[in-house]
Protein backbone atom coordinates (compact mmCIF):
# COMPACT_ATOMS: atom_id res chain seq x y z
CA UNK A 1 0.00 0.00 0.00
CA UNK A 2 1.51 3.43 -0.91
CA UNK A 3 0.98 6.42 0.89
CA UNK A 4 0.97 9.74 -0.39
CA UNK A 5 2.11 12.87 0.80
CA UNK A 6 1.60 16.04 -0.97
CA UNK A 7 4.36 19.06 -0.38
CA UNK A 8 4.27 22.23 -1.27
CA UNK A 9 7.68 24.05 -1.99
CA UNK A 10 8.47 27.00 0.58
CA UNK A 11 12.18 27.83 -0.60
CA UNK A 12 14.18 26.81 -3.58
CA UNK A 13 15.79 23.24 -3.83
CA UNK A 14 19.07 22.25 -4.01
CA UNK A 15 20.79 18.59 -3.91
CA UNK A 16 24.03 17.90 -5.82
CA UNK A 17 24.62 14.20 -6.79
CA UNK A 18 26.65 11.90 -4.56
CA UNK A 19 29.80 12.09 -6.87
CA UNK A 20 29.99 16.28 -7.37
CA UNK A 21 32.86 18.44 -5.24
CA UNK A 22 32.25 21.20 -3.25
CA UNK A 23 33.16 23.85 -5.74
CA UNK A 24 30.36 22.28 -8.83
CA UNK A 25 28.03 20.59 -9.92
CA UNK A 26 24.55 20.57 -11.19
CA UNK A 27 21.73 20.02 -8.78
CA UNK A 28 19.20 17.04 -8.81
CA UNK A 29 15.46 17.47 -9.66
CA UNK A 30 14.68 16.04 -6.81
CA UNK A 31 15.10 14.47 -3.26
CA UNK A 32 17.11 11.49 -3.63
CA UNK A 33 15.43 7.95 -1.33
CA UNK A 34 18.80 8.57 0.63
CA UNK A 35 17.86 12.59 1.43
CA UNK A 36 14.26 11.38 1.93
CA UNK A 37 15.07 8.36 4.73
CA UNK A 38 17.37 10.97 6.57
CA UNK A 39 15.09 13.47 6.34
CA UNK A 40 12.72 10.99 8.18
CA UNK A 41 14.95 9.90 10.77
CA UNK A 42 15.40 13.09 11.72
CA UNK A 43 11.64 13.76 12.46
CA UNK A 44 11.88 10.18 14.23
CA UNK A 45 14.64 11.52 17.08
CA UNK A 46 13.13 14.92 17.29
CA UNK A 47 9.90 13.73 18.30
CA UNK A 48 10.13 10.34 19.50
CA UNK A 49 13.56 10.20 20.94
CA UNK A 50 16.50 7.98 20.18
CA UNK A 51 15.72 4.94 21.36
CA UNK A 52 12.51 4.63 19.10
CA UNK A 53 14.00 6.30 16.04
CA UNK A 54 16.74 3.39 16.51
CA UNK A 55 13.76 0.63 15.92
CA UNK A 56 12.52 2.26 13.34
CA UNK A 57 15.25 2.40 11.15
CA UNK A 58 15.25 -0.70 9.50
CA UNK A 59 11.82 0.35 8.02
CA UNK A 60 12.89 3.60 7.32
CA UNK A 61 16.15 2.54 5.44
CA UNK A 62 14.11 0.12 3.60
CA UNK A 63 11.54 2.05 2.26
CA UNK A 64 10.28 1.94 -1.37
CA UNK A 65 9.38 5.47 -2.92
CA UNK A 66 8.01 7.23 -5.77
CA UNK A 67 7.79 10.95 -6.60
CA UNK A 68 5.26 12.92 -8.97
CA UNK A 69 6.71 16.34 -9.69
CA UNK A 70 5.01 19.42 -11.37
CA UNK A 71 4.21 19.49 -14.90
CA UNK A 72 7.51 22.30 -15.02
CA UNK A 73 10.53 22.57 -13.45
CA UNK A 74 12.72 25.51 -13.86
CA UNK A 75 16.37 25.51 -12.77
CA UNK A 76 18.06 28.77 -11.16
CA UNK A 77 21.77 28.29 -12.50
CA UNK A 78 23.95 31.01 -10.46
CA UNK A 79 27.55 31.37 -8.76
CA UNK A 80 28.21 31.92 -5.14
CA UNK A 81 31.04 33.09 -3.24
CA UNK A 82 31.72 30.10 -0.99
CA UNK A 83 34.54 29.67 2.09
CA UNK A 84 36.94 26.76 2.10
CA UNK A 85 40.13 25.69 4.02
CA UNK A 86 43.26 26.75 2.70
CA UNK A 87 45.53 23.69 2.05
CA UNK A 88 48.42 25.69 2.86
CA UNK A 89 47.73 26.64 6.52
CA UNK A 90 46.64 29.89 7.99
CA UNK A 91 47.98 33.43 5.71
CA UNK A 92 47.16 37.07 5.66
CA UNK A 93 45.39 37.28 2.54
CA UNK A 94 43.39 40.48 2.53
CA UNK A 95 46.27 42.63 4.59
CA UNK A 96 44.70 43.29 7.70
CA UNK A 97 47.30 41.60 10.07
CA UNK A 98 45.00 38.76 10.54
CA UNK A 99 45.78 35.17 9.70
CA UNK A 100 42.98 32.75 8.99
CA UNK A 101 43.03 29.12 7.47
CA UNK A 102 40.09 29.86 5.07
CA UNK A 103 40.13 31.21 2.03
CA UNK A 104 37.12 32.24 -0.37
CA UNK A 105 36.16 31.30 -3.84
CA UNK A 106 33.60 31.15 -6.14
CA UNK A 107 31.52 28.14 -6.65
CA UNK A 108 28.69 26.85 -9.78
CA UNK A 109 25.07 26.61 -8.30
CA UNK A 110 22.11 25.34 -9.02
CA UNK A 111 18.24 25.78 -7.62
CA UNK A 112 15.30 24.18 -8.83
CA UNK A 113 11.51 25.75 -8.65
CA UNK A 114 8.55 23.71 -8.71
CA UNK A 115 5.50 24.93 -10.77
CA UNK A 116 3.58 23.82 -8.26
CA UNK A 117 3.28 21.19 -5.16
CA UNK A 118 5.10 17.49 -6.02
CA UNK A 119 3.81 13.82 -4.05
CA UNK A 120 5.73 11.87 -2.20
CA UNK A 121 4.84 8.42 -1.92
CA UNK A 122 6.06 5.84 0.76
CA UNK A 123 5.62 2.15 0.95
CA UNK A 124 7.40 -0.49 3.74
CA UNK A 125 9.12 -3.15 1.84
CA UNK A 126 6.87 -5.72 2.79
CA UNK A 127 4.20 -4.13 0.69
CA UNK A 128 2.32 -3.60 3.52
CA UNK A 129 0.85 -0.32 4.85
CA UNK A 130 2.70 2.41 6.06
CA UNK A 131 2.64 2.28 10.26
CA UNK A 132 0.99 5.04 11.61
CA UNK A 133 3.84 5.69 13.77
CA UNK A 134 5.91 6.50 10.45
CA UNK A 135 2.85 8.38 8.59
CA UNK A 136 2.90 10.95 11.74
CA UNK A 137 6.51 11.54 10.82
CA UNK A 138 5.63 13.23 7.40
CA UNK A 139 4.01 16.59 8.37
CA UNK A 140 7.45 16.82 10.67
CA UNK A 141 9.69 16.83 7.65
CA UNK A 142 10.60 20.88 6.82
CA UNK A 143 13.19 20.27 4.26
CA UNK A 144 14.82 18.53 1.65
CA UNK A 145 18.28 18.63 0.48
CA UNK A 146 20.39 21.45 1.26
CA UNK A 147 19.67 22.81 4.44
CA UNK A 148 16.87 25.96 3.71
CA UNK A 149 15.07 23.78 1.06
CA UNK A 150 12.20 24.25 3.18
CA UNK A 151 8.48 22.32 2.08
CA UNK A 152 5.45 22.40 3.75
CA UNK A 153 2.81 19.56 3.93
CA UNK A 154 -0.28 20.07 2.48
CA UNK A 155 -2.33 16.64 2.56
CA UNK A 156 -1.51 13.17 3.54
CA UNK A 157 -4.31 10.28 1.29
CA UNK A 158 -5.56 7.36 2.44
CA UNK A 159 -3.09 4.35 1.06
CA UNK A 160 -3.86 2.87 -2.15
CA UNK A 161 -2.90 -0.44 -3.34
CA UNK A 162 -1.24 1.05 -6.80
CA UNK A 163 -0.24 4.26 -8.40
CA UNK A 164 -0.73 5.74 -11.62
CA UNK A 165 2.85 4.91 -13.59
CA UNK A 166 2.84 7.72 -16.12
CA UNK A 167 2.41 10.49 -13.21
CA UNK A 168 5.02 8.90 -10.74
CA UNK A 169 8.81 8.28 -10.86
CA UNK A 170 10.31 5.13 -8.57
CA UNK A 171 12.77 6.22 -7.15
CA UNK A 172 14.56 3.49 -5.75
CA UNK A 173 13.34 0.29 -7.68
CA UNK A 174 14.99 -2.14 -9.17
CA UNK A 175 12.76 -2.64 -12.53
CA UNK A 176 10.38 0.15 -13.76
CA UNK A 177 9.70 1.75 -17.43
CA UNK A 178 10.81 4.34 -18.90
CA UNK A 179 10.17 7.24 -21.32
CA UNK A 180 12.73 7.74 -23.85
CA UNK A 181 14.13 11.39 -24.28
CA UNK A 182 13.86 11.64 -20.63
CA UNK A 183 16.51 12.89 -18.02
CA UNK A 184 18.55 10.27 -16.33
CA UNK A 185 20.48 11.20 -13.23
CA UNK A 186 21.93 9.33 -10.52
CA UNK A 187 20.00 8.96 -6.81
CA UNK A 188 21.96 7.51 -3.82
CA UNK A 189 19.83 5.67 -1.12
CA UNK A 190 20.73 3.33 1.85
CA UNK A 191 21.49 -0.35 1.42
CA UNK A 192 19.75 -2.76 3.52
CA UNK A 193 23.15 -3.77 5.22
CA UNK A 194 23.47 0.12 6.84
CA UNK A 195 23.60 -0.03 10.16
CA UNK A 196 21.85 2.90 13.08
CA UNK A 197 25.09 4.04 13.72
CA UNK A 198 26.54 4.40 10.27
CA UNK A 199 23.33 6.76 9.65
CA UNK A 200 24.02 8.67 13.24
CA UNK A 201 26.39 11.69 12.22
CA UNK A 202 27.80 11.68 16.23
CA UNK A 203 29.33 8.14 15.97
CA UNK A 204 32.37 7.21 14.13
CA UNK A 205 31.25 4.19 11.71
CA UNK A 206 31.59 5.46 8.16
CA UNK A 207 29.75 5.10 4.94
CA UNK A 208 31.40 3.76 1.70
CA UNK A 209 29.75 4.76 -1.78
CA UNK A 210 28.72 1.79 -3.96
CA UNK A 211 28.67 0.12 -0.30
CA UNK A 212 26.17 0.52 2.29
CA UNK A 213 25.33 4.04 0.13
CA UNK A 214 23.90 3.15 -3.51
CA UNK A 215 23.54 4.78 -6.29
CA UNK A 216 20.50 4.02 -8.39
CA UNK A 217 19.98 5.47 -12.35
CA UNK A 218 16.57 6.99 -12.76
CA UNK A 219 14.90 8.51 -15.77
CA UNK A 220 12.75 11.41 -15.17
CA UNK A 221 10.41 12.13 -18.00
CA UNK A 222 11.14 15.84 -18.58
CA UNK A 223 12.82 17.32 -21.41
CA UNK A 224 14.23 21.19 -21.44
CA UNK A 225 12.24 23.73 -23.54
CA UNK A 226 13.55 27.04 -22.88
CA UNK A 227 17.27 27.86 -21.91
CA UNK A 228 19.15 30.73 -21.10
CA UNK A 229 22.93 31.50 -18.89
CA UNK A 230 20.19 32.47 -15.71
CA UNK A 231 18.02 29.56 -16.35
CA UNK A 232 16.56 26.16 -17.97
CA UNK A 233 13.09 25.19 -17.96
CA UNK A 234 11.79 21.50 -18.00
CA UNK A 235 8.70 20.47 -18.99
CA UNK A 236 6.98 16.54 -18.74
CA UNK A 237 7.22 15.01 -21.80
CA UNK A 238 3.66 14.08 -23.15
CA UNK A 239 1.86 16.91 -20.29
Amino acid sequence: MWTQAHYQQVALFSLKPATSTSSGGKTLLCPTPYAIKMALLDAAIRTLGLAQARDFWPLLRDLRLQVRLPERLTVLHTFARIVRQRHGGATDATGVGLETPFGSTIGYREYVQYGGPFTLALQPATGDQLPAAITALLPQVNYFGKRGGFVQLEQIEAPVATLDSSRFTALNATQYDFVAGGMIQVLDDCAVQMTFEQADIYSHKSIKLGKERILHHVVFPYQETRHSHGFSLYERIGA
